[in-house]
């Protein structure tokens, strides 16, 4: 699925400027700095400077467990390659990205990019680009060789008008159930098929005081609704919704809604207060039976500084969200080369180093994610992760929305806000109303 270049433009310009006219108004005295001279034509990688040496500030969100981690362990091989530069962790924490990309709003809109920062791949990649904050990388892909090592899907999702946007570091999959196999045993429960048999399976967790569900704030929501949608609905169905060719109001996406709700109700009372690990982790205390969640969790569950579990002794299990079986949603963490006085020769160390395969290799199994490229040493990788390469490799494919592949940042926008009040009053014909409205308002629908 390529990244259209008609509709998103419309959708994402008003929203950049919104966001750089509010930084602006925020700090007044802060002027933008203009791309240096010699920028590259489109399509290639700007040439390092000559500045040695020096520090590289990447910026991320994460903060947390294994992403955390993961993150130590890339910077850790940059160190070995690249002993000159010194790297700057500007990893600001919370909201899978939200709190980070509003700090990041700021800092562009001042003109002072850090080095690098982690974009998802997809459409979240088109605020940047109609913004003119990115330079291409399409040289640099070129020199490395990762077109014969990254699959042609993944480059597409980065890409547009035949320049390539940034260096995706690993794949993860959205679609998974979380529980603790000891658990559902005494429980009396099987891990759901369908969310018709969650539903049932719910009933008996409450009478045994169980919660059904896991669940935190507000993203982790949008993170089921779109599991829950894919699960109802099928693959083609779901990916209609936002390629334009599906009907937002059809009875099909009312019966989605519906179902969504009613799992609502089987969901811890305190989520609107919990991180997303917080609400991995009622799962591994018995507080509850079942977390909805990106194979992030895995990298919490197994880091150190988290529960140190292992999936080889069946501490934890795993299976595609209810509905979803055979089909992997995806998304991709990647990192891009801004436009503006950053150091340069720096940056595009960093980069080289995210696409490599040592890079990855040191990242992903940490991480609880695969890497991009096709050729890791298997071996490096854990039993869930290794399950994951295969599925990935076999599996039908579907894009997150919460998680940047599917719709720009208006769009994405417009559904939380419709999510958030669909939270407090939870009427189903409103929610759907409002859906259907935001994809003619900021999406293919117009």
């Amino acid at each position: 699925m390529k990244v259209r270049t008609d509709w998103w433009r419309r959708a994402v310009a008003p929203l950049a400027a919104a966001l750089l006219l509010a930084a602006c108004q925020a700090t007044p005295t802060a002027t933008p700095t203009a791309p240096p001279a010699g920028t590259p034509e489109p399509g290639q990688t700007p040439a390092a400077s000559p500045q040695a040496g020096g520090e590289v500030e990447i910026f991320s969100w994460w903060t947390a467990g294994g992403e955390a981690d993961g993150l130590e362990a890339m910077f850790e091989v940059f160190a070995q390659k690249h002993p000159e530069f010194q790297i700057v962790n500007a990893a600001v924490a919370g909201g899978a990205g939200t709190n980070a990309r509003a700090v990041l709003a700021t800092r562009l809109a001042q003109g002072d990019p850090p080095e690098s920062w982690q974009g998802h791949a997809g459409q979240e990649l088109s605020t940047y680009i109609v913004a003119g904050q990115l330079e291409p990388l399409n040289s640099l892909f070129d020199e490395q060789g990762w077109h014969d090592v990254m699959p042609a899907t993944l480059i597409e999702q980065i890409s547009t008008d035949g320049n390539i946007w940034s260096v995706p570091v690993n794949i993860h999959r959205a679609n998974v159930m979380w529980y603790v196999p000891a658990n559902l045993e005494q429980w009396g429960v099987q891990v759901p098929q369908t969310w018709a048999e969650f539903l049932t399976a719910a009933e008996t967790l409450e009478a045994a005081g169980v919660t059904p569900l896991a669940l935190g704030e507000q993203w982790t929501v949008m993170h089921l609704l779109e599991t829950v949608l894919l699960g109802e609905l099928g693959a083609d169905a779901y990916a209609s919704l936002w390629d334009g060719s599906g009907d937002w109001n059809s009875a099909e996406v009312t019966a989605a809604l519906e179902t969504f709700d009613q799992v609502l109700d089987y969901t811890n009372a305190d989520a609107s207060t919990l991180a997303w690990e917080q609400a991995a982790q009622l799962v591994i205390d018995g507080q509850a039976a079942f977390n909805v969640m990106g194979d992030w969790a895995e990298g919490y569950f197994v880091s150190p500084a988290g529960p140190n579990l292992s999936p080889e002794d069946g501490s934890f299990g795993w299976a595609p969200a209810p509905g979803s079986s055979g089909v992997f949603q995806w998304l991709s963490d990647s990192f891009i080369l801004p436009a503006g006085e950053i150091n340069r020769e720096g940056a595009l160390a960093w980069l080289t180093v995210a696409g490599s395969k040592e890079g990855q290799d040191a990242f992903n199994p940490v991480k609880g994610s695969i890497p991009a490229r096709t050729d890791p040493d298997r071996s490096l990788y854990d039993a869930y992760l290794q399950s994951a390469m295969d599925d990935w490799a076999s599996d039908e494919l579907a894009g997150s929305l919460t998680h940047g592949v599917v719709a720009n940042d208006a769009w994405k926008a417009a559904i939380d806000t419709a999510l958030g009040l669909f939270l407090a009053d939870r009427n189903v014909g409103t929610f759907q109303t409002a859906l259907a409205a935001a994809c003619v308002a900021t999406g293919p629908c117009s």
